[in-house]
């Protein structure tokens, strides 16, 4: 639980509970009884406190307005408006040139803030207006004059002239939002009464039974009533807390009946900062990178897109409790953390084709190539998707929160939450895969792939790093851990089926020295001449710790009679060898963890007390044949100004894969044709001495690990030394 911070002298940063614990809608005597009562009897009143109510209608009757400084866009910078704060609703208006009265004459008092409001003049009527009961606010971390509006329709970002102006902006708003949003919903909730009560009677007779002296039982006595006393000072902020959170959810979906107010990413800004532990819809975590590039993008009166709030609701329902545990409090922090973040304008679908595609007979390609390397069999690019290997490896880390929830809650000492998230994160790999029919286009020798995603809080890197075999190494920077591997994809064609086998290890290692290494399993693609096309995992993934805990995860081979297919099954145990976690899931789907056996059962469904570890996202809206994810459909983006900063060497450069995304299936196989020949050529380049440039082999282990260097290179824009690997050459 945040406490509650002091008044405007303070930094701002607690002021949601500082007036929210004054509500009138619980009132819970916090002074502990004395040491000489027998049975204090602590009660849960229904009349509210009259300081409490005598402090709401104080605020109810003052009006706040002054000048703020209001982001529109890029062209037009920063903007003066007149904003005004009456009856729970801030209104902003235009400015006219001349001097004039400020304020307009109001009955009731108005207060004003800023050193400006005496030259300003603004309109009559307002430009924009946001109700504070359906909107949520936060200061900037990085700067101590600006701070942000979220409503169902818009976010503001506002700018004071000092900073403390915008301590007295964000104070108004506490109060007006608790007054207007919990007073109204005082009126409209009935109360049980609930008398509690506690008696240290027995207490005492059993101290004096036993010889102890008065003093002594004087000591105990109050060391218990002052325990029960901080006991209820946390129930009654929970009580509020629940209070204010309920009152928020329901208000939202009552205004929205009549479809005046839009439910959306409200819900997420206001309830992502009540999740950290006291569902304060006030918070100062702000980022610098959310501030550099989401606010540019917004204009006066632009309506921002928003996440849909029954999705958070739904979650919400299925995690109730009555109090929040420490794996609630890190699972929503990282997750939600990131939705907070700059989110960076990416696309959600796929060029329309600009040819049609022409059917072709697999059979007729692979029937001469039963049993050999599918590395080296040479398919249309029909049968591929938009999609290089080395950008298939980024898509592994579609759900790299569970690596930011591990790394926290190994920081708060619990290893086995953090071994358990890991788990989680090695199976979601797997996730994306279903329905994918597509083969991955082979890298060229030397190629490599960059993803730079802040919103998500990582930098991935990877490189073919050898021809023959076939090695692709990565490397991923997150928040608070590395990770990194290689991998050898040894594929066979057996006529009815392509069978994948990947050897290589995979590494994620925290900040604080905790190591997790594990192997992927066995992929199998049925039906290739009849029948349906489907892909199933199977095998043993060895998560290995070097501290307390490994894992153990059995992907289940699928049968003709299987009705519940994709299962995991596994345990985490110790290093004496006792099990201390048990996990089942579908690798499709979601993951579950619990203390029981999960051997026993077929689903988590079946099993008692099963805790959500990870759950699968929803399908893309336009995923087109391949079947690509929300996050795949982005990985082969060549978002604005990008193209400029990229070595010759990234695979978004790859013309064919380029000309199969956009549809021009013609081109796409003359380009797929020509580089293959170009290909041929990296045997002889590898036999002749070449050396991958960003990644180097380990002489310990043979892994290859990013000797750096990259992104230091992309900063300054020099690729000397990177061949053109997609360009012309001369044969010789």
């Amino acid at each position: 639980m945040t406490q509650s911070m002091s008044s405007r002298g303070g930094s701002g940063r607690g002021y949601g509970l500082h007036h929210h614990n004054h509500s009138a809608l619980c009132c819970l005597s916090a002074a502990p009884p004395l040491p000489g009562d027998a049975t204090p009897t602590p009660t849960l009143p229904l009349a509210p406190d009259p300081a409490a109510a005598a402090a709401a209608a104080s605020g109810a009757a003052v009006a706040v307005e002054g000048v703020l400084h209001k982001w529109t866009n890029y062209g037009r910078g920063w903007r003066e408006r007149w904003f005004s704060l009456r009856d729970g609703v801030l209104s902003y208006s235009k400015i006219r040139a001349g001097a004039g009265a400020g304020a307009a004459e109001e009955d009731g008092e108005v207060r004003l803030i800023g050193s400006r409001v005496g030259g300003a003049r603004h309109t009559e009527k307002p430009t924009g207006v946001v109700s504070l009961k359906v909107s949520a606010f936060r200061e900037s971390k990085s700067d101590d004059r600006r701070f942000y509006i979220f409503s169902p329709t818009k976010t503001l970002h506002l700018k004071t002239d000092s900073k403390d102006d915008r301590v007295a902006w964000i104070e108004a708003l506490i109060l007006a939002r608790s007054v207007y949003s919990l007073g109204s919903l005082s009126g409209r909730v009935t109360f049980v009464q609930c008398d509690v009560s506690i008696s240290t009677a027995r207490l005492r007779d059993r101290m004096h039974q036993e010889g102890l002296n008065e003093n002594l039982i004087e000591d105990c006595e109050q060391i218990v009533l002052s325990e029960f006393s901080s006991y209820r000072k946390q129930l009654k902020r929970r009580y509020e807390d629940y209070l204010s959170l309920f009152g928020s959810c329901r208000h939202n979906f009552e205004e929205g009946k009549d479809g005046s107010i839009t439910q959306g990413e409200l819900t997420r800004n206001d309830f992502s900062s009540s999740r950290h532990g006291n569902f304060s819809e006030y918070s100062t975590t702000e980022s610098d990178e959310f501030e550099k590039n989401d606010g540019g993008e917004l204009t006066c009166e632009e309506e921002t897109p928003f996440f849909d709030s029954m999705d958070y609701f739904i979650e919400s329902d299925n995690r109730s409790s009555t109090m929040l545990s420490v794996q609630e409090v890190v699972d929503t922090q990282t997750q939600d953390s990131s939705d907070r973040l700059p989110q960076i304008r990416r696309r959600t679908r796929l060029p329309e084709p600009t040819e049609k595609e022409k059917g072709i007979s697999l059979w007729s390609i692979i029937k001469d190539s039963v049993g050999k390397d599918l590395t080296r069999v040479c398919l249309p690019v029909y049968f591929n998707e938009p999609l290089s290997s080395l950008q298939k490896c980024f898509e592994d880390l579609e759900y790299s929160y569970l690596l930011d929830q591990a790394y926290q809650y190994g920081k708060m000492g619990n290893s086995l939450m953090r071994i358990l998230k890991v788990a989680a994160f090695a199976v979601s790999g797997y996730a994306s895969s279903v329905a994918r029919p597509c083969k991955p286009f082979n890298p060229l020798l030397g190629e490599t792939y960059e993803a730079d995603y802040p919103d998500r809080g990582v930098r991935f890197f990877a490189e073919k790093v050898s021809h023959h075999p076939m090695l692709i190494a990565c490397h991923c920077e997150g928040k608070g851990w590395k990770f990194w591997g290689d991998s050898n994809l040894k594929s066979k064609f057996w006529g009815q089926s392509i069978q994948v086998e990947p050897v290589g290890i995979l590494t994620v290692e925290f900040d604080d020295g905790e190591i997790f290494q594990w192997n992927k399993v066995t992929t199998t693609i049925h039906n290739l001449i009849l029948g349906k096309l489907y892909c199933s995992h199977h095998g043993t993934m060895h998560i290995k710790g070097n501290r307390q805990y490994s894992c153990k995860l059995k992907f289940k081979e699928p049968s003709l009679l299987d009705r519940n297919p994709h299962i995991v099954q596994g345990f985490v145990e110790e290093n004496d060898g006792n099990k201390a976690s048990f996990l089942i899931g579908k690798w499709d789907e979601s993951m579950y963890y619990s203390n029981s056996d999960t051997f026993k059962v077929r689903s988590a469904d079946q099993l008692k007390g099963a805790s959500l570890l990870w759950e699968k996202n929803k399908p893309a809206p336009n995923p087109t044949r391949y079947n690509l994810s929300s996050f795949a459909i982005t990985l082969n983006e060549l978002t604005p100004g990008l193209q400029e900063k990229l070595p010759p060497t990234d695979s978004r450069l790859r013309p064919d894969q380029r000309h199969l995304e956009n549809g021009e299936y013609e081109k796409a196989n003359a380009e797929k044709l020509r580089l293959e020949r170009r290909q041929r050529m990296s045997t002889k380049l590898q036999d002749n001495g070449w050396k991958p440039r960003w990644f180097e082999q380990d002489t310990e282990d043979g892994t290859y690990r990013y000797k750096g260097g990259y992104w230091e290179t992309r900063e300054k824009g020099r690729w000397d030394g990177c061949l053109n690997i997609f360009g012309e050459f001369a044969e010789t």
